[in-house]
């Protein structure tokens, strides 16, 4: 199947002034709701990530798990979950983090990843990064690596993606858009 940004790009709904005023909340529920924009989306990122050198495919609560749990599941990949605070049954490691919205704490199952592991990252959307770098420190803190933080959409003007990189993180997004961009 051919990538069609442009087609992707109206199936992301935008919802002003959410959940704040001022926040164009972007709305992946259309995309979804689409099988053949979903089939669109898993095909670019397992065609992009089949042959490539990584042992885990880590997911951000919770739109992350929607599309992580598909490519690992295609890949053949273990599937790391990272939560919001108090919903992993196990020991855990947390971390805390901005978002654009306040502060918050990721949770990890401290025995998720071991020394050597590398681990590819997948959320929804890259805002300002507080939630994906938050997810690269823990992965650090179990010995283990970030091979690259992935996600459907980007936020440039936020400058998350530019913040994992300065950090040595490669990313990668399938579409982006401007902060005023409907």
């Amino acid at each position: 199947m051919i990538f069609d940004e442009f087609n992707l790009k109206t199936l992301i709904r935008p919802v002003p002034d959410f959940p704040k005023p001022g926040v164009v909340f972007r709305d992946i529920t259309p995309l979804f709701q689409s099988p053949r924009a979903l089939r669109m989306v898993a095909d670019s990122f397992i065609q992009r990530y089949v042959e490539s050198d990584f042992s885990h495919i880590a997911a951000m609560d919770a739109r992350g798990f929607l599309i992580g749990s598909i490519i690992a599941y295609e890949l053949n990949k273990p599937l790391i979950l990272f939560r919001k605070q108090g919903k992993l049954p196990a020991d855990v490691l947390a971390e805390s983090y901005q978002t654009e919205y306040g502060e918050a704490l990721l949770e990890v199952h401290a025995d998720s990843l071991c020394e050597g592991d590398s681990v590819l990252i997948f959320d929804d959307l890259i805002a300002t990064g507080g939630t994906l770098l938050a997810a690269a420190r823990l992965v650090r803190r179990m010995g283990a690596s970030v091979h690259e933080a992935a996600a459907i959409i980007d936020l440039p003007e936020l400058g998350g993606s530019q913040k994992l990189q300065d950090i040595g993180i490669p990313t990668f997004c399938l579409t982006a858009f401007e902060l005023s961009e409907r």
